[in-house]
């Protein structure tokens, strides 16, 4: 292990930014984590219907400000489309070809587990299994991919993002909310123009970040004090739920779609992701932990895609063996969050074989030579400098 990781330590470009993988890679980590600490598969009355330990313990709800981490994700994600971007014109390369490079890594594993989740659905009604839970099943399985879309359609607008200010999507997620929550008017479908606008609030920081913008500290002081001073009086003042993650049954849901509470959230997550590149890029320098990172990289959308498969895999599962407790009893007690706690190993067992199936999709062709190296250096374009990449 010490030696493979040695190579893949060995073969990283010294361009390239670690910092930046380390912080996708975290980002990862969390939303598969925190999916499989809120979301309950209860077994009741011969079906399975879904639920959060949120919903009967609120005051866990601080547990969600430590795994909903898509605002560091789409920052990642603005910074490196962008630096891209800039590389593919200074080659000469045309919108289209990048667009595409860019896309078909995304898609590919989409493609898979529509596939898979269709044949399944199939094959369950097929055996008589509830419609209920079948709904439950896929519906759980392809929450996913609304993340994706959003993720398609802010990477295929990026020449148009590259220079807008963040200032502007969060200004119409702050009149959204003044008009839903504030004055009570507007059509019912409003709130969902944040969908767009609430995550192209980090995105269009990770641009500023590509410009070079963010690079003091004290922009990213300023981000995580005033993220963290707004979210809390939003929380304390006005009515914005604690959890950062929904609840079922909740009056108001802090990402479905995205409140101003989630946005100024995910603006403090960003500011600490910001403060912590140099710790990071240090951290990153041990092989050990960069070929960790440099793996989970390689495999984000295909580990992403499939995390909720390979819970609902082991809770169905394990059925035949009866109620087991912390994978389909309630999730109404703190033992029900040691029991869970005791299944994450067997969710990331599940996890690794999805991978070893359906990673290859992700990761396109084997090359024949010096495959480390191109593995490696594949994922993240190289930069001019280490800062900037």
């Amino acid at each position: 292990m010490r030696h493979a990781a040695h190579r893949i330590d060995t073969a990283t470009p010294a361009s390239r930014d670690r910092a930046v993988d380390a912080l996708r890679a975290f980002a990862i980590s969390g939303v598969v984590l925190g999916h499989w600490l809120v979301t309950a598969l209860v077994a009741r009355d011969g079906q399975l219907h879904t639920a959060s330990p949120l919903q009967h313990m609120p005051q866990l709800a601080p547990v969600s400000w430590l795994f909903q981490t898509l605002a560091v994700f789409f920052l990642v994600g603005g910074h490196v489309a962008t630096r891209s971007l800039a590389t593919a014109r200074d080659r000469g390369d045309p919108y289209r070809s990048w667009l595409r490079a860019r896309l078909t890594r995304l898609l590919r594993p989409v493609a898979a587990l529509l596939c898979l989740w269709a044949v399944t659905a199939t094959a369950l009604l097929l055996t008589g299994t509830p419609l209920a839970t079948v709904e439950t099943l896929v519906k759980l399985a392809l929450s996913p991919l609304w993340f994706l879309l959003v993720l398609v359609a802010l990477t295929a607008a990026t020449p148009l993002l590259a220079r807008l200010s963040p200032l502007w999507p969060l200004a119409v997620v702050l009149h959204v909310d003044l008009l839903r929550f504030g004055l009570h008017l507007g059509p019912s479908w409003l709130g969902w123009l944040n969908l767009p606008a609430g995550w192209l609030v980090p995105y269009t920081l990770g641009a500023a970040w590509t410009r070079g913008e963010l690079d003091s500290r004290r922009a990213a002081r300023v981000l995580l004090l005033g993220g963290t001073a707004a979210t809390a009086l939003l929380i304390a003042c006005a009515g914005y739920p604690a959890s950062m993650v929904g609840v079922p049954g909740a009056r108001i849901s802090n990402l479905d779609p995205p409140t101003l509470a989630a946005v100024t959230f995910g603006l403090a997550q960003c500011g600490l992701a910001l403060l912590l590149r140099d710790r990071l890029r240090r951290a990153m320098a041990r092989p050990l932990l960069w070929a960790a990172v440099a793996l989970v990289n390689l495999s984000a959308m295909t580990i992403y895609l499939w995390h909720q498969t390979a819970m609902m895999a082991t809770t169905v599962t394990g059925l035949p063996a009866g109620r087991l407790p912390g994978l389909h009893t309630s999730p109404d007690s703190l033992g029900w969050v040691a029991y869970r706690l005791a299944w994450l190993p067997v969710f990331a067992l599940v996890l690794v074989v999805c991978w070893a199936a359906f990673r290859h999709l992700e990761q396109g062709p084997r090359r024949p030579r010096h495959r480390t190296s191109h593995v490696v250096s594949r994922h993240v374009p190289r930069a001019k400098n280490q800062r900037s990449a």
